[in-house]
């Protein structure tokens, strides 16, 4: 492996094949999602226009298994007028589960746009809540109908200390076949 180029290094150092022997159960709250995803997106343009986009969702483990990762990757749809709106998204989230809080924490970095944001994600029913509180606004984001081929992910905003929550985006994810 010396001679490997270094994204081959990294790549063996970081990923693993499944989740690790002492939280398994748990992982596999996220770790279900293994796999790539077809995203189609609904929410707001950098104008703060209605836009839609498309894109990619990659799950995977990582560190011994002892984590899951995602790369998210989505680029909006031309308006009617053809011109391409503002926004979109590339950006990853590392999530391991704390045995000490009982709950995930999970992190987002998404460096075009220079955001880093803190979350805890807990199950809630049948669906998976994060929640961000150390910055405004607020911001939640939930798993919701969630099957074997299909998610859907809302992102919500609150102003007033989670008070009240607004609807922020929406995207459908759809299992790509194979793994």
């Amino acid at each position: 492996m010396a001679d490997a180029p270094a994204g081959d290094l990294l790549a063996a150092a970081l990923l693993a094949t499944g989740p690790g022997d002492e939280y398994a159960a748990e992982s596999d709250l996220f770790g279900r999602f293994d796999g790539d995803w077809d995203i189609a997106w609904d929410g707001v343009d950098g104008d703060g226009r209605h836009a839609t986009g498309r894109g990619r969702l990659t799950f995977g483990w990582i560190l011994g298994g002892r984590a899951v990762q995602d790369v998210w990757h989505v680029e909006l749809d031309a308006d009617a007028d053809g011109r391409q709106p503002p926004g979109g998204f590339h950006g990853t989230t590392v999530r391991f589960y704390d045995p000490a809080l009982g709950a995930w924490r999970s992190t987002w970095i998404e460096p075009f746009h220079g955001r880093v944001r803190r979350f805890i994600g807990r199950v809630d029913g049948d669906d998976i809540v994060l929640r961000s509180d150390e910055d405004e606004p607020q911001l939640r984001w939930r798993f919701t109908d969630i099957g074997p081929g299909s998610i859907t992910w809302i992102g919500e905003l609150s102003r007033d200390g989670g008070a009240t929550w607004q609807h922020d985006e929406t995207m459908r994810l759809t299992r790509r076949p194979g793994r």
